[in-house]
């Protein structure tokens, strides 16, 4: 029940760009959680718990699972797609979730707001992962690792996550009167990424959709990776709790930042906002079963 109530924000934000059409400017929203909300929401998350050895090694433990998926994922796509742009799509997509809009506040729903520092560092590791090696499909031989460094020190939301790792480290608390106003911040940028979550939604057309693509990238995404990360996860050995928290990173839908990528590369855009759409409907009937695994695996 907790997972259900989390989309009925993304049908407010589904409902809302249908009702209001062009009325409403996606843009908008997605300039102010990126530059203001989504900062608040960083270093709030960063800072809920002492820095300790899970902590580190837990992004570790993710990119584990990331780096063993996308070898198979290499010679699965030479296999699979002739076409060049759908093969750089597969690549590009396929493991990168949606750790930020969903991630973060569907581990607060599932696990309380004790998951929040492990689903934000986590999903910094994501981002990494998304301006290196996603440019790098997405863009081919357009791509430049300087460039793709410049764009991910240009994200607001990791100069935060610096910030806070250095507050933390160095055993800094906020007040009592700034801790409640970046929690009003911090839930606000929740919201507000499921709204425009629901926004690209309600833009995708069905008409023209490439099926192949999308459900290729699906069952990547919701199959193959959870099954590898699951395996990579009790291999290490970790706490249960955070071992549940990088599984259910590793399950979440399709990133909407893979639409951004794949529009300024001129990538098949339309086809990647298919795979997202697709992608995020199967999460919807898989996340049952998801959670009985947790519950079996991890006693969470």
């Amino acid at each position: 029940m907790s997972v259900a109530t989390i989309y009925l924000f993304i049908i407010i934000g589904f409902t809302f760009k249908r009702v209001f059409k062009d009325q409403v400017n996606e843009k908008s929203f997605v300039l102010l959680n990126l530059y203001f909300l989504q900062p608040i929401l960083i270093f709030w998350g960063l800072t809920r718990a002492p820095i300790n050895a899970e902590f580190i090694t837990s992004p570790l433990i993710y990119f584990v699972a990331i780096f063993i998926s996308l070898f198979i994922a290499f010679f699965y796509a030479k296999n699979v797609f002739k076409d060049k742009e759908d093969n750089s799509i597969f690549m590009a997509s396929s493991l990168v979730g949606n750790t930020g809009n969903l991630g973060i506040p569907l581990g607060i729903a599932l696990f309380g707001v004790a998951s929040v520092p492990y689903t934000s560092i986590l999903n910094i590791a994501n981002v990494f992962f998304i301006y290196i090696f996603s440019v790098y499909f997405f863009a081919g031989d357009k791509f430049k690792f300087t460039d793709a460094l410049k764009e991910i020190f240009k994200i607001p939301a990791m100069w935060f996550a610096i910030a806070a790792l250095s507050f933390n480290y160095f055993g800094f608390k906020l007040g009592d009167d700034f801790d409640k106003v970046f929690t009003m911040g911090a839930y606000a940028s929740i919201v507000m990424q499921l709204v425009i979550f629901g926004i690209f939604m309600s833009q995708v057309k069905v008409k023209t959709a490439n099926w192949k693509l999308s459900l290729n990238i699906s069952l990547f995404k919701h199959i193959v990776l959870p099954i590898i990360g699951l395996y990579t996860i009790l291999y290490f050995d970790i706490d249960p709790f955070i071992g549940s928290i990088i599984f259910l990173e590793l399950i979440v839908p399709l990133a909407v930042n893979n639409v951004n990528l794949a529009s300024l590369y001129n990538c098949k855009p339309i086809d990647t906002t298919f795979s997202v759409l697709v992608s995020s409907f199967v999460f919807v009937g898989f996340i049952y079963f998801y959670i009985l695994i947790i519950n079996r695996f991890f006693g969470i």
